[in-house]
């Protein structure tokens, strides 16, 4: 059950951050009410946050994700693949030491965002990207197999180039049940699952957040929304378009334990 997430305000340079979108700068100020608004949805689910304040260093920095690998068992500090934001990770450490007794980092050469790293119960599936290496990828499995879990690697750089990390195509909803990005159909590792695939023009549906029965959702999706539906969830659609520019997504937003 998670009770907790941190959280950080997108920064007043937002628009300053990486992206490979395509799209318009971002707004700040719709930013920073988007952000409000995905606040009030964590904590109307019982998420007590940890609100981290905008640090204009790191205009990527709203996207805590990318930061940390939580879990029951072990925190793990990771080291992102994109030079500049590697220095993101030291509030993210001195903030879960509050709450980790033993905190693992990912160390040089590795790399690893978590936004590759997708839980599902007691396995974790690693994409390998642009951002996450074989050697970072490698020294997460490694941690996670003394805290009793299992890994599975995953090179999304074939499988399909245009997600800038494996959650970008993939969340899990719980029980045997995935939301799978197309382009990952024919992976083996997922034929155990029942997946769920969002319509082309709805793929970036596909990282959404579930909480038992209720699954929170990029706004603009209809019928994506429609197909929880049918398997008895409750949605909440929040609206990500500012987050979308920057190539983020509901899961980017926070790290939730």
């Amino acid at each position: 059950m998670l009770t907790r997430a941190i959280v950080r305000s997108p920064t007043r340079n937002f628009a300053d951050g990486l992206s490979s979108s395509g799209l318009p700068a971002p707004d700040h100020q719709l930013a920073v009410k988007q952000h409000d608004e995905y606040c009030v949805a964590l904590e109307n689910l019982g998420l007590r946050l940890t609100r981290l304040p905008a640090d204009e260093q790191y205009p990527d920095s709203t996207f805590v994700e990318d930061t940390a690998i939580l879990t029951e068992r072990v925190a793990v500090i990771t080291r992102p693949g994109a030079p500049s934001r590697r220095s993101e990770v030291n509030d993210i450490a001195h903030s879960l030491n509050q709450f980790y007794s033993s905190v693992q980092t990912i160390a040089d050469p590795g790399t690893l965002d978590g936004g590759d790293v997708c839980q599902v119960g007691d396995r974790f599936f690693i994409g390998i990207s642009e951002r996450t290496n074989e050697n970072g990828a490698t020294q997460l499995s490694a941690i996670l197999k003394t805290a009793g879990y299992a890994s599975t690697f995953m090179d999304i750089r074939d499988l399909s180039p245009r997600l800038l990390h494996l959650k970008s195509g993939l969340a899990y909803l719980g029980g045997k049940k995935l939301v799978v990005d197309v382009e990952l159909s024919d992976c083996a590792e997922f034929q155990e699952f029942e997946m769920i695939f969002p319509h082309a023009d709805e793929a970036y549906a596909a990282n959404c957040l579930a909480f038992e029965k209720t699954v929170l959702i990029a706004a603009g999706h209809p019928r994506f929304e429609a197909q929880l539906a049918e398997l008895g969830f409750d949605t909440k659609a929040l609206d990500m378009s500012e987050f979308q520019k920057m190539d983020g997504g509901l899961s980017c937003l926070s790290l939730r334990y």
